[in-house]
């Protein structure tokens, strides 16, 4: 959403964004407030501010709608933790609203864009809008295109009998049942099938995981697939609507040297002791500052990295027990022993955080990072000698790009556009397998061959890094397939 429309202007476009702003985004130095609209909601009426704010492009137009709906947590919190009996109940109920405001908002405009460009189920609740809201039926003339994010999230909702339901939020919508309603919960309304259903195009963020939507997920082969809406899925590709394009990659930065280990080390206890002063009874951040206390001088022989959301699709591998009942993860420390360690860098789910928590307070090398830190994230990047992203599934992936533009090889699972950016044995390391045993099994396999070549041959191996940086993934290709496979394309 930042780089997308930027490279759009870039070729010829005008792009508007438009988000909430979720009680903060308004208050940002050089807002101006552009006016309001009414509309109704959930029985009542309600006026939203519009405010345009800048941006990391001044070419692009970024408008914000504030309103107390899109901040029910506090400022600045977007996603909201809701009992695991009411799942997406208030983000659901907000993001509808959004879709709402946005909707009435382009409708009001005296000449309107020639293509609404939806993202995620967060947007999708404008789709229904679009087609079944008699005041809003102006926006049918307007091309609609709806791009896949993430399949595993869907803010599936009753359809009624709720307060945060399809029902309470537009009570007077007339729509067609079949359209909304989940193809597997017929009592639920599925934004993201309804889209799927109702937009003019379809587009995921890599070719690869465009055709992985199309079959069903199994289990017990550890393929992660259409998440049930397979048939949907299937049909748009049918009539020519799904496309797939890859997400791309900002590679006009400015040269930096990667950085020494000792000053990683003074880097990484710096934010460690940030997150201690934040949270003093931390047991995870302890682990951390005690493992930085026992961390060698010398920088080790190899340091494996990785970046992301330790949430099921991202670390699931690497918590697959092997067949001596220990984890994927501790064969990787294991193999590398003395000479090696591993850090990881992100958080997510409290799962997670404990099981990785657990390993890095028994294994002097792991160290875990459990927070996200833009200033460590950057040196880790460039610094590290193999990139881990064992995903379950990845629709796109940019932390790999971001490993591969430092010169930093990968070793990733062989799905979605990890496949598509990454090749086995001259970009870096690819591994597959038929279950999720196995791909456990061949992720540390990866790793060994990885390292292996490292150390022996090292000529082969500067060779697969300096291709892996070589590689270009532009937005501007992606700003292009854009335009011909979605917003021109019949």
């Amino acid at each position: 959403m930042r780089e997308l429309p930027s490279a759009l202007v870039n070729v010829g476009w005008r792009a508007t964004v438009l988000t909430p702003s979720y009680g903060m985004f308004h208050e940002l130095p050089g807002a101006a407030r552009l006016g309001s609209i009414d509309l109704p909601f959930a029985g009542e009426q309600h006026t939203v501010e519009a405010f345009e704010i800048p941006g990391s492009d001044p070419k692009v137009r970024n408008i914000a709608f504030e309103h107390a709906l899109f901040s029910p947590n506090g400022p600045g919190h977007i996603y909201s933790n809701d009992a695991p009996e009411r799942p997406f109940a208030t983000d659901a109920g907000k993001f509808a609203f959004f879709s709402a405001a946005a909707a009435t908002w382009i409708n009001a405009l005296p000449d309107l864009p020639d293509v609404v460009h939806l993202h995620d189920w967060h947007a999708a609740s404008y789709c229904v809008l679009r087609s079944f809201a008699n005041e809003l039926k102006r926006l049918q003339d307007v091309r609609t295109v709806f791009t896949i994010h993430n399949l595993s999230y869907q803010g599936t909702r009753p359809i009624s009998g709720d307060p945060s339901s399809l029902a309470t939020w537009f009570p007077d919508l007339q729509y067609d049942l079949q359209q909304v309603r989940d193809p597997e919960l017929a009592h639920c309304y599925n934004p993201m099938a309804a889209a799927i259903r109702l937009a003019d195009k379809i587009s995921t963020v890599s070719p690869t995981y465009a055709a992985e939507i199309c079959r069903p997920s199994n289990d017990a082969l550890g393929f992660i697939g259409g998440e049930g809406l397979e048939g949907e899925l299937e049909a748009a590709d049918a009539n020519g609507r799904l496309v797939g394009i890859l997400n791309g990659c900002e590679y006009n930065r400015p040269a930096t040297r990667n950085l020494g280990w000792q000053r990683i080390v003074a880097m990484v206890t710096e934010q460690v002791d940030a997150w201690l002063e934040e949270d003093p009874a931390s047991p995870i951040h302890a682990i951390a500052k005690q493992r930085l206390a026992s961390l060698p001088k010398r920088r080790p022989k190899h340091i494996l990295t990785s970046v992301g959301r330790l949430v099921s699709q991202k670390a699931s591998l690497l918590f697959e027990k092997m067949a001596d009942g220990r984890t994927a993860l501790e064969h990787v420390l294991a193999d590398l022993g003395n000479e090696g360690i591993v850090i990881v860098l992100g958080s997510g789910e409290s799962r997670f955080e404990i099981r990785m928590a657990e390993i890095a307070e028994r294994e002097a090398n792991l160290l875990f990072l459990c927070g996200y830190s833009e200033t460590l994230a950057a040196p880790l990047y460039r610094s590290g000698d193999l990139f881990l992203m064992p995903s379950s599934f990845e629709p796109c992936g940019i932390s790999q790009m971001l490993a591969m533009r430092s010169a930093q090889p990968c070793v990733v699972h062989g799905v979605g556009g990890l496949r598509d950016t990454v090749e086995d044995g001259r970009t870096g390391f690819v591994f597959d397998g038929e279950s999720t045993r196995k791909q456990a099994e061949n992720f540390v396999a990866s790793v060994r061959r990885a390292l292996a070549i490292r150390t022996d041959e090292q000529d082969r191996w500067h060779s697969i890094g300096a291709r892996a940086k070589s590689m270009r993934f532009s937005w501007s290709e992606s700003a292009l397939q854009t335009i011909e496979k979605l917003y021109a394309s019949n």
